[in-house]
């Protein structure tokens, strides 16, 4: 007994323990309003620039590096990055306020993609199509995007390619989300629930999982995510399939995590505005390229790249809207435009007749 009492901490060493928590939130707080008054001299130099961009994703990228590189523990590395997501969403503010525009609904994929590239300081602008989105940056009402590309396990989201055909804007940032879902209701035990809403896809996602918990309930397919947790806010013994930001939005509990059937599934986004950020080191290239019909053009084409060393990552083909059977082909490769195994490919395919090529954006690939 006497043993166990010295091994555990008295009152005092409690106490003690908390006043030395209290000090570090001072010297952190202390922290944070220096950094905050250094960002608005940053801020100032730029105004007097006028054309330094103030969104700076290859700045951000390598801040979120470095400080996994140095990180020991025993705070979690996701936790690290979460912190400094909103520190620098929250520096941004200062510098100059943000208007993002999403593809809708609130609390949906997007809209979580939105708010773990941008920060929630940032103002989000919720629209509903991706042309829309595209539309609102075009004419300056946003200054930036955010639009789905792909799914990990349904591919493409050919839309967002489709726009880029006719577009100038560039690709400044890409998110990857972890399709996570939970079910979320206002009920307190599962066994009370007895109707289930959800989009199509989720609900799909989650077919096993509801099968083997919920195999009496009703279930319900609805138009949107929001759609599914506004019903099971507002009707008793309801559910809902959402994701984390859904409960807080909502007002909603999670019942049950991670109801999805398959781990690891993954859904792209990408980020577009008007601007080219810097290289980094660790960097992707989209570009969109067509040509005539030839045998052994794409091989060709191809090639290029290959001889030099660049790696591409993934390519797809869409009807180019022009004439019968003529295609745009998008290709993802790393590195960045301005790096020269792929400048020297961009030059090599301006001399190939035939081949109309355009960047659409390099970007930092993402940190976390």
């Amino acid at each position: 007994m006497d043993e166990e009492k010295a091994l555990s901490p008295g009152a005092g060493d409690l106490q003690a323990l908390r006043e030395g928590i209290d000090g570090i939130d001072d010297r952190i707080q202390d922290l944070l309003v220096q950094r905050a008054e250094l960002v608005l001299a940053v801020g100032a130099l730029k105004e007097r620039r006028r054309d330094a961009p103030f969104y700076r994703p290859d700045r951000e990228a390598r801040i979120h590096r470095r400080l996994e590189a140095r990180h020991r523990g025993p705070l979690p590395v996701a936790a690290l990055h979460r912190i400094y997501r909103e520190i620098i969403s929250a520096s941004l503010n200062l510098e100059k306020p943000l208007t993002i525009s999403y593809l809708g609904p609130e609390a949906g994929f997007t809209h979580q993609a939105s708010i773990k590239q941008f920060g929630s300081s940032a103002t989000l602008q919720e629209v509903w199509s991706i042309d829309e989105v595209f539309h609102e940056v075009e004419i300056g009402r946003a200054n930036y995007g955010v639009v789905p590309v792909e799914n990990s396990t349904e591919g493409m989201v050919t839309y967002t390619l489709d726009r880029f055909s006719d577009s100038s804007l560039r690709i400044c940032g890409e998110v990857l989300l972890p399709v996570v879902h939970h079910l979320l209701s206002r009920e307190a035990h599962l066994d009370t629930v007895e109707r289930l809403y959800g989009h199509h896809r989720a609900l799909l996602q989650c077919r096993r999982w509801i099968d083997r918990h919920l195999p009496k309930v009703a279930v319900n397919e609805v138009n949107s995510t929001a759609k599914a947790l506004e019903k099971a806010r507002d009707e008793k013994r309801s559910a809902a399939i959402g994701g984390e930001y859904g409960a807080d939005s909502y007002g909603l509990e999670v019942l049950a995590e991670h109801v999805e059937d398959f781990a690891d599934m993954e859904n792209r986004f990408l980020v577009i505005g008007r601007q080219d950020p810097e290289p980094t080191g660790q960097d992707q290239t989209s570009l969109m390229f067509s040509f005539r019909d030839h045998p052994g053009f794409l091989h060709q084409v191809l090639g290029i790249f290959a001889q030099r060393g660049v790696n591409l990552t993934r390519i797809e083909s869409r009807p180019s809207r022009r004439r019968a059977w003529d295609y745009n082909f998008f290709v993802d490769l790393e590195g960045h435009f301005e790096d020269v195994a792929i400048a020297d490919a961009l030059t090599a395919l301006t001399l190939v007749p035939g081949v109309s090529t355009r960047v659409l954006g390099s970007y930092p690939r993402p940190a976390l």
